[in-house]
């Protein structure tokens, strides 16, 4: 299983990138230094100069790999939502009640993220931290619709898609899975970003986690039984 799962390799689409990040031991230290960096100072205040100077770099090479600080943004956020989708993929395996299986899906979306050791060089708890607070800036934007043409997406929409085929196998007829699969995903990065920062926005339940609880129990309860 341990070299199985050392093979891996998250797939994200190929136009977010002028080189592949993950091809090099170069490339992967970009990606490390960017979540280090981004997650101390935020995104606004993150350049590429100031990642070269952290990594022991140069700004040129850098730009070798990204075109713009707005594509690595997208790159580590599409990185992640593979990532997920990995987890989902070994999560549900063997679970063949589809309620079960749901449950299972939000609670690996909603709950508080650990360090996975299968990728050395993403430290995801790190990564989780910028997903809730910047990823909406990937599609916030003026270029969306042309990303969008463009694929850059398909991560994401195949995360909910995952989801959302579950919740048609136990309810055929509910119109708005994609909808529901969409608001626990963002609506749980707001409870999180509201647990630490604006508490009294949201309920903190002491030996609960009331964010993944809150959201099993929204998804089974607009189902029919």
């Amino acid at each position: 299983m341990e070299n199985l799962l050392s093979n891996i390799k998250i797939q994200v689409n190929e136009k977010v990138y002028l080189k592949d990040p993950d091809s090099s031991e170069l490339g992967q230290k970009i990606i490390r230094g960017s979540i280090d960096l981004i997650d101390e100072i935020g995104f606004e205040q993150f350049t590429f100069k100031k990642l070269a100077a952290d990594i022991g770099s140069t700004e040129a090479s850098v730009y070798r790999y990204f075109d713009s600080k707005h594509h690595l943004l997208v790159y580590i956020t599409l990185w992640y939502w593979g990532w997920m989708e990995y987890r989902l993929a070994f999560g549900l395996t063997n679970i063949s009640s589809p309620e079960k299986r749901l449950k299972k899906a939000i609670k690996i979306l909603t709950e508080v993220i650990e360090e996975d050791s299968t990728f050395s060089h993403v430290n995801e708890i790190k990564l989780n931290r910028i997903v809730i607070s910047e990823s909406s800036k990937i599609y916030h934007c003026k270029t969306v619709d042309e990303e969008n043409t463009a694929g850059f997406f398909h991560a994401y929409k195949n995360l909910v898609q995952r989801v959302s085929d579950i919740i048609i196998e136990i309810d055929p007829e509910y119109k708005y899975p994609h909808m529901l699969v969409s608001t626990i995903i963002e609506g749980a990065h707001h409870q999180r970003f509201f647990a630490e920062h604006l508490p009294r926005l949201t309920d903190v339940i002491e030996g609960e986690d009331a964010i993944t609880v809150f959201y099993q129990n929204m998804a089974l309860g607009q189902l029919k039984k």
